[in-house]
């Protein structure tokens, strides 16, 4: 019965499936001289009720505290997608909900912060950012469990979190290989996504784990450069450690203490990713990779005017590797981006980086 709320629950509400759109001029922008290049198709998460994928597994865990007879939630968030999806979802089922955001996230994401608030959420404030907001709203869970439900949004974090939020972002996958089928008879080349904590890369990759003639690649958040000690390159160069009830890749000194993280996108601010993708990594099936935060600008911008499409600078940066990729792949190789939400909330932070940009250059002149 709940598969069957759940099914409803995503179409009528969340409005899934989301398309596979073929990205005609962004392809066309990565053709050779001779005409030839890959296809490029993004999946359009950004088109979710709330504007991202975080909705598909928030809508879910709500009614899985609902059937439990929790009646508070209780979460934390970083870019406030994921607060806005539990905020709507709490809504839609009379829960009561707590959100609990980083000082420094806030100040970034004030638009995300007026949704969760009209929704009937309350936002409490965390000195920090993400990482500081998740340990607080931990702390907040293990002091009520008895009437509250803690409601993960991201892959990370102990055991069944990260298998939930797989489980449930899995959709994204799902269809993607059925509507592959649908317009080329076939499976994707090479799945691009970008990498955070790791909900929606893994909802895209987890369909094609065993089918690996299908390349899995995520992007990380270079930020300034690796060598500036500003990015959130947690897989690329990160260390194994434990972190928040979990074994993964980390961000940490020579003494194992965890190090902040940087990213122009707030959602890829985390020093840790998930197990599941740091197992995928020491196994070699997928791929990881960074991208620097002026080059998820460049690609922000080229969506928006190649395509009419706002991609969250989180997404951003897995359009951004395809100026890396594209011209390594044979003429028509077959590329999904999964566009994980809309730039919406994002584009005062790429106006201010752009006037921020001018000055410096201003500056060095």
């Amino acid at each position: 019965m709940i598969q069957e709320e759940l099914a409803t629950a995503l179409r009528d509400y969340v409005g899934r499936e989301t398309p596979l759109y073929f990205a005609q001029w962004l392809t066309d922008h990565y053709k050779n001289r001779n005409g030839e290049g890959p296809e490029i198709y993004l999946k359009r998460e950004d088109l979710n009720h709330g504007g991202a994928h975080k909705i598909n597994n928030a809508i879910a865990q709500a009614m899985l505290a609902k059937r439990m007879g929790l009646k508070s939630i209780v979460t934390a968030t970083g870019a406030g997608q994921h607060g806005v999806a539990t905020a709507a979802a709490c809504a839609k089922l009379s829960l009561e909900c707590t959100i609990l955001m980083g000082s420094l996230d806030m100040e970034r994401q004030s638009s995300n912060v007026i949704l969760m608030n009209l929704l009937g959420a309350k936002v409490k404030v965390v000195e920090g950012n993400f990482k500081d907001a998740c340990s607080e709203a931990f702390r907040e869970w293990v002091g009520n469990l008895d009437t509250s439900y803690y409601l993960a949004g991201t892959a990370v974090g102990p055991h069944p979190c990260p298998t939930m939020v797989r489980e449930f972002q899995s959709i994204i996958g799902k269809e993607t290989r059925k509507q592959a089928m649908e317009k080329w008879g076939g499976k994707p080349d090479v799945l691009v996504a970008c990498v955070g904590t790791g909900s929606n890369a893994l909802g895209l990759f987890h369909e094609y784990l065993k089918d690996e003639d299908v390349r899995l690649i995520g992007v990380e958040g270079g930020g300034s450069g690796i060598d500036s000690g500003r990015h959130s390159a947690t897989l690329v160069i990160g260390e194994v450690g434990v972190y928040h009830g979990a074994v993964s890749y980390l961000l940490q000194d020579d003494e194992g203490q965890i190090v902040g993280a940087h990213s122009i996108a707030v959602g890829l601010e985390y020093p840790g990713v998930s197990p599941e993708l740091s197992f995928l990594k020491e196994i070699g099936r997928a791929e990881f990779y960074t991208v620097m935060d002026q080059e998820a600008v460049n690609a922000f911008k080229r969506l928006c005017r190649l395509e009419g499409i706002f991609p969250a600078l989180e997404a951003s940066h897995a359009l951004a590797f395809l100026d890396k990729l594209c011209p390594t792949l044979p003429s028509g190789t077959k590329v999904v981006v999964n566009i994980s939400g809309c730039g919406d909330k994002d584009a005062s932070t790429v106006f201010k980086y752009e006037l921020d940009s001018m000055g410096r250059s201003a500056s060095a002149n």
